[in-house]
């Protein structure tokens, strides 16, 4: 979920109303989130409780993983976009779920052990993060625990009863082994959208489509790792561990250069959104406040990441054609304008943005942003509403939220979206104003 780093679009993530007051109480733990979070940290006292009962078993094999876990937490970068932050760290605690061999001597570490070691070696990597406030720490450690203890409760009991060795041999129980672990991919990407969408209300669907498309980046190779490093630790020993860790170690700096290549890449639009506030043609935060809003209806209309990412920066931006016009439009709204004004203004920023050399995509959106809306891409119907609606409030004063919505809905014959005013008025809604929905 994109912000523009170092210049956070308000409201926070996951709201889109106004920030809360300096002192207010902090927002409330959805029910469902709370539950989840209380099923893992139920597992993991569990788990450390019945270990510390029975002792531990392979203790070198044991101590190898937690050190390869806690090293991998330790690295993690806080701060970034991708769907895992510890690659190095999760790929490690798979593999220790999925060892059944070490160098060639079968284990028997067994459920709770495996958990336990993973949640107490993910603890003591997390404590620099924790003590600096990095990172949503609670849903990540409640991932960690819920991946491995269902890929250890797939795995563990068939390797120690024998049944495994029954089923497949040689080729066969690598290939076993990387169904488990494709398994346990679809399980943890259910798992954040389903956390997801309990912290933020936004649909279940577009967020479990973005993080089973998150799988195929650095998730494939968390999977690729932890299977290789599994089947090797069988064969050579944990020898193995700083081998395999190596190209993931190298997969994460890549990905770090590349977080920072996109980081400046934002800035500079975020910089270039800012020209029309500072030359006076709009009001100060009004970009990023239709940027805000705009990504949040997009995401309740579904929009993957790649689209919600091309319409925030076009709503960053929408605006910027304004910089051409000689006499700046009152107010910066350009909503009540004559709609060949509005045409002419969208193609000059269209134009301006194409040769800042930002995606072309984005520039198709900031072109016909003042279009009849059946001629319209949905984006662009999103920046179009969303702006319409921020300058009525800004103009209105008090009620203004219900007076913007109903001049959307009386304008959706022709100039809006009905889809999407209606979006609009659910994200809203949500956010706690008091809006009549239609349909």
């Amino acid at each position: 979920m994109s912000t523009i780093s170092g210049e956070p679009l308000p409201p926070a993530a996951g709201r889109t109303g106004p920030l809360p007051p300096a002192g207010a109480d902090p927002p409330r733990v959805p029910l469902a989130l709370t539950l989840v979070r209380a099923a893992a940290a139920l597992a993991a006292v569990a788990a450390l409780a019945v270990t510390l009962w029975g002792g531990i078993d392979e203790r070198g094999a044991a101590l190898a993983f937690a050190v390869l876990i806690g090293a991998g937490e330790l690295a993690r970068w806080s701060g970034a976009e991708e769907r895992e932050s510890a690659p190095l760290a999760a790929a490690g605690a798979l593999a220790y779920a999925l060892l059944g061999e070490n160098a060639g001597h079968p284990t028997h570490d067994g459920v709770p052990q495996i958990v336990a070691v993973v949640t107490a070696a993910s603890l003591l990597g997390c404590v620099p993060h924790i003590a600096k406030g990095r990172g949503p720490t609670a849903d990540h450690l409640t991932r960690r625990v819920l991946t491995v203890g269902f890929a250890a409760v797939c795995f563990q009991p068939l390797y120690n009863e024998g049944r495994l060795a029954e089923w497949a041999t040689g080729p066969a129980y690598a290939a076993l082994v990387v169904a488990l672990l494709l398994l346990t991919a679809l399980w943890d990407a259910v798992l954040a959208a389903a956390m997801a969408h309990a912290r933020t209300r936004w649909p279940f669907g577009p967020l479990l489509r973005d993080e089973l498309r998150g799988t195929l980046g650095i998730g494939s190779a968390v999977c690729a790792t932890g299977a290789v490093m599994a089947l090797a630790v069988a064969v050579a020993g944990l020898w193995a561990l700083p081998v395999f860790s190596l190209p993931l170690l190298l997969t994460q700096l890549s990905f770090r250069r590349y977080a920072a290549v996109r980081t400046t890449y934002r800035q500079t639009i975020a910089s270039l959104a800012r020209a029309t506030e500072i030359a006076g043609y709009t009001p100060a935060g009004h970009a990023r406040r239709v940027a805000a809003l705009s990504r949040a209806v997009g995401r309740e209309l579904g929009l993957s990441g790649p689209e919600l990412t091309v319409l925030e920066y076009a709503a960053l931006m929408h605006d910027i054609g304004q910089l051409s016009l000689v006499d700046p439009v009152r107010a910066g709204a350009t909503a009540a304008l004559a709609p060949a004004e509005q045409r002419r203004i969208a193609l000059l920023g269209g134009a301006v943005v194409r040769q800042t050399g930002v995606a072309a995509a984005v520039a198709v959106v900031v072109e016909r942003q003042a279009d009849p809306y059946r001629d319209q891409p949905v984006s662009a119907s999103i920046v179009r509403a969303v702006n319409a609606y921020e300058e009525t409030v800004r103009e209105a004063g008090p009620g203004g939220p219900l007076k913007a919505l109903e001049e959307l809905r009386l304008g959706t014959a022709r100039d809006y979206r009905p889809e999407v005013v209606e979006s609009l008025a659910r994200v809203l809604a949500r956010d706690g104003l008091t809006l009549p929905l239609v349909g």
